[in-house]
């Protein structure tokens, strides 16, 4: 059974990792300029395509809807708009989470970087699996492709309930944003799991047991998405309050530094 002060405080405690990790991030500039450079890379490619879609947006409204070719102007105009928006916002959507999943794998050694330098903050990880990188990122591929082709499920059907008057414009959209946020906290976990050898199945077992929480730091990242450049700006925070959140879920301590005598050589210290 749930109870609604409970719901609340986890989903509340879950915005605010990401807020720990926008400061833990922000502290220190040499792994801000690395963490910025691949979510850049992958942005201008999404801009670009973005920037396509719209180009071709009159065409694909209307191939949407061809049932309204032989209706009066009006209605059928009105039609062909609310396709647009819907077309657009299923864009969007898609591509807040692939933008996730292909600045994971561009990006891959430098947000492997920060999460670690974070973990190291912590007390490290016990246990912690060595894998060659070549191995890590063809298993990051599979998931992430795994994750893309179940997002891709979810959200045709719901640009096709966006189409609908009132509902499509007030309900589909909340829960858009629940389940955005839920596939991009699967994501934003995927490097600290990896360095304990666990894959995505473990993921989804591990963060249902958190809903909650794990809801509350993906839907604030997917909110801080949708600004532009927000995802450039807080993709690497992202990374870090993933971290957090993987610690967390994990029962391993995300609240008292561990003691630091001197960083690792070649490592920048984060202050928490």
């Amino acid at each position: 059974m749930f109870y609604a002060p409970g719901v609340v405080g986890e989903f509340f405690a879950g915005v605010r990792l990401l807020g720990r990790g926008v400061g833990m991030y922000a502290r220190s500039p040499r792994l801000l300029l690395l963490g910025i450079i691949p979510a850049l890379i992958t942005g201008l490619l999404f801009i670009a395509a973005f920037a396509t879609l719209i180009y071709f947006i009159s065409d694909l409204s209307e191939l949407f809807t061809w049932f309204a070719d032989g209706w009066s102007e009006g209605p059928r105009d009105a039609v062909r708009v609310l396709a647009a928006i819907g077309i657009l916002g299923l864009g969007g959507l898609i591509g807040v989470l692939t933008f996730t999943a292909i600045a994971l794998l561009i990006g891959d050694p430098f947000y492997e970087k920060i999460s670690g330098e974070i973990e190291a903050r912590f007390g490290g990880v016990p246990g912690e699996v060595e894998v060659p990188w070549w191995r890590s990122l063809r298993r990051s591929l599979w998931d992430s492709v795994r994750l893309i082709a179940l997002s891709l499920a979810i959200g045709i059907p719901l640009f096709f309930l966006g189409l609908l008057p009132l509902v499509g414009q007030t309900v589909i959209p909340v829960i858009g944003a629940l389940i955005a946020g839920w596939f991009l906290a699967l994501e934003l976990v995927g490097v600290a799991f990896y360095r304990r050898g666990l894959r995505l199945p473990d993921r989804r077992r591990v963060l249902a047991a958190h809903r909650p929480l794990a809801l509350g730091f993906g839907v604030s990242v997917f909110c801080c998405f949708l600004i532009p450049l927000g995802a450039v700006l807080i993709m690497p925070a992202a990374v870090a309050g993933g971290t957090l959140l993987a610690r967390k879920v994990l029962g391993l301590p995300i609240d008292t530094p561990a003691p630091v005598t001197a960083p690792p050589p070649g490592r920048a210290a984060i202050d928490s």
